[in-house]
């Protein structure tokens, strides 16, 4: 049996709500060279239902379970089974545009010296359809990233944005399973320590819903974790300038989701403490993100949400 071009990976635990919407958009592709790994983390809703009917209609599905062990185990048994030449990932609560995998095939055709490549994400409702309407989008740095970008923001902003090459996976390696949170920098970061190379593609391909539900403890969670990883790092980067940018980036995630307008401000006040200069160095991602957050006291939560989408 040849080898398909990319594996899709995806795991889902619990994500009925959003599952088909998913699902269909990985199999609406319009490159159909792949296999869809999807496994299942233990689910105690109706998912392994919904995706055991998938299966059953298209041979390029392979649906597997397993007890609840994390999304990085999830990822790393759906990274053993794989046979792409190209491995992409696909969170299940998120969308792809139909021409994605056609778009990144071309990219890494062109570019043969970059091992993994992401491109914009659109930032949306929880309840959309698609990222037709998007509040905001991402934006993609010109250039390779660094470690010391990964680690203040990451521009990839989540995994179901990257496809990566097979090759240099089995090299770095998968996911660390003790991380519930930070998984994805900690393995994009020893991606690129490893001297593999990731760049982006300045095009929307990725619809990422946004949960307000748990926000506040999510976002902590997500603090937590990238402190664990940057302490690795900490002989060898500037952690205050990282820490600024990385709550800057929670400050202003918590007003896209509409969270309480308190944990906005939180982080905003302390990415100011960690480095001022850092925090404000992008007069548009900086003081309107203080000045936002500032403002978002005083302004109701469903006015917030559309004023600073």
């Amino acid at each position: 049996m040849s080898k398909p071009y990319f594996s899709i990976i995806l795991p889902v635990y619990n994500a009925a709500a959003h599952l088909v919407a998913t699902v269909e958009s990985a199999l609406s592709q319009t490159d159909g060279d792949f296999e869809l790994i999807i496994v299942d983390d233990g689910s105690t809703d109706e998912s392994f239902s919904i995706l055991r009917g998938f299966a059953c209609n298209d041979h390029r599905i392979k649906l597997v379970a397993q007890s609840n062990e994390g999304v990085s185990a999830a990822r790393n048994l759906g990274l053993e089974m794989a046979r792409g030449i190209f491995v992409a990932f696909l969170d299940a609560d998120d969308l792809w545009r139909p021409q994605k995998l056609a778009a990144h095939r071309k990219y890494h055709e062109d570019y043969g010296s970059v091992d993994a490549s992401y491109a914009k994400i659109a930032f949306i409702d929880q309840d959309a359809a698609d990222g037709l309407d998007a509040k905001t989008y991402s934006t993609v740095p010109k250039g390779l990233l660094s470690v010391d970008q990964i680690i203040a923001e990451n521009p990839a902003c989540t995994m179901s944005n990257l496809v990566v090459s097979k090759q240099a996976i089995d090299s770095f390696g998968g996911f660390e399973s003790g991380m519930s949170y930070a998984e994805d920098q900690e393995w994009m970061v020893r991606m690129v320590s490893r001297g593999f190379l990731i760049s982006g593609i300045d095009e929307h391909f990725v619809d990422y819903r946004l949960s307000p539900n748990g926000l506040s403890v999510d976002l902590q969670s997500m603090y937590a974790g990238w402190r664990q990883l940057a302490m690795r790092y900490s002989d060898a980067h500037d952690l205050s300038c990282a820490e600024a940018i990385y709550c800057r980036y929670l400050s202003r995630r918590a007003l896209r989701a509409g969270a309480p307008a308190r944990v906005a401000l939180a982080y905003a006040m302390q990415g100011i403490r960690s480095d001022r200069p850092a925090f404000l160095q992008d007069p548009r991602r900086g003081w309107l993100t203080l000045i936002s957050a500032v403002s978002a006291l005083i302004i109701p939560r469903s006015v917030r949400i559309h004023l600073f989408a």
